[in-house]
């Protein structure tokens, strides 16, 4: 339909809205979605970085967990929220794998978001019970080898998933992957003897270490994390190249004015500068990565390229 001469003459004004609206950047409190359960290492990082972005802004980030379907749900909500940076989400590295994963998506991971910032690196650990009967990952190995099928695999999202179910493929093994919707939820069953073996992040250990129920028998990285020193990576347990890792990244939806991801990366990288916070990731076991919206988009890139490849390798498969 034609635009009339009113609507033809308020356009210029409609579009001036935005830019001065990103310049006094937020107007309200900001929702930080974070699209898994309470608990995990992704929701922990949110609420400390939440919290270290007070002093910063003029309104408070307040995070809202909306958990389901490996992130889809949250991430869908942000997918259709208005593009002003008063909705924004804190998602793993698994939301751009989950096109290669998921039978459908709701949104395009990649086109329907606009990178905010890369918040954190990643490094998953294979951790288990004192009571279970393996002390180290050759043990654990060995010991599903004598029981096929028995040794489940807990996982969180498709990394963590890919990374237990890539172990069993090269050890010659086979665990079959036991699905959880939070770290949280699945360092619970560790510690009280539901779960064999899981992987999960730095951030979801490392609160349950004082229990003295948790071994952590590997980290998936071809270094070790400062977090667990002592700790052996996979490669070091016997299998070769074995290094995967996952990051926290921070996204808008799409047409997110620039002016927004540029005032929050200067806001973040205030709050990653104190003290406190540091000791917090410290404490969390979190791994600080901070980077702008360049880098985020790098990550992205190359997560896209590995599950690309491994599609086309067939070593993983969409649902069905």
């Amino acid at each position: 339909m034609p635009l009339g001469r009113r609507a033809l003459l308020a356009a210029p004004a409609l579009l001036a809205v935005r830019p001065a609206a990103a310049e006094s950047w937020p107007a309200r409190p900001v929702r930080l979605i974070v699209p898994y359960a309470a608990g995990g290492g992704t929701d922990l990082l949110a609420r400390a970085i939440a919290e270290a972005l007070r002093p910063a802004l003029p309104h408070p980030v307040v995070v809202e967990n909306r958990a389901g379907g490996a992130g889809v749900i949250g991430s869908e909500v942000v997918a259709r929220a208005e593009p002003d940076g008063h909705t924004l989400m804190a998602v793993v590295s698994t939301h751009v794998a989950n096109r290669y994963f998921l039978a459908s998506l709701p949104y395009d991971p990649i086109r329907d978001f606009t990178p905010v910032a890369l918040l954190s690196r990643n490094t998953m650990m294979l951790v288990t019970g004192t009571a279970q009967p393996h002390a180290d990952l050759r043990a654990m190995l060995d010991y599903a080898r004598r029981n096929p099928g028995r040794v489940g695999t807990g996982s969180t999202e498709s990394l963590s998933s890919f990374i237990g179910q890539e172990l069993a493929r090269r050890a010659g093994v086979e665990m079959p992957d036991v699905q959880y919707r939070s770290g949280g939820q699945l360092m619970n069953d560790i510690v009280a003897g539901h779960l064999p073996v899981g992987w999960t992040s730095t951030a979801s250990v490392m609160p349950h270490m004082p229990t003295g129920r948790v071994r952590v028998l590997a980290a998936s990285t071809a270094t070790r994390t400062p977090f667990f020193p002592e700790v052996p990576t996979v490669q070091e347990g016997g299998i070769a190249e074995f290094d995967l890792s996952g990051w926290v990244g921070l996204y808008g939806p799409a047409g997110l004015p620039e002016a927004v991801p540029a005032r929050l990366h200067q806001a973040l990288t205030r709050a990653f500068a104190d003290p406190v916070l540091q000791q917090r990731f410290t404490a969390m076991g979190i791994e600080p990565n901070l980077k702008p919206a360049a880098g985020l988009i790098e990550a992205a890139q190359r997560e896209d390229r590995l599950w690309a490849a491994a599609a086309a390798a067939g070593t993983i498969r969409k649902e069905q």
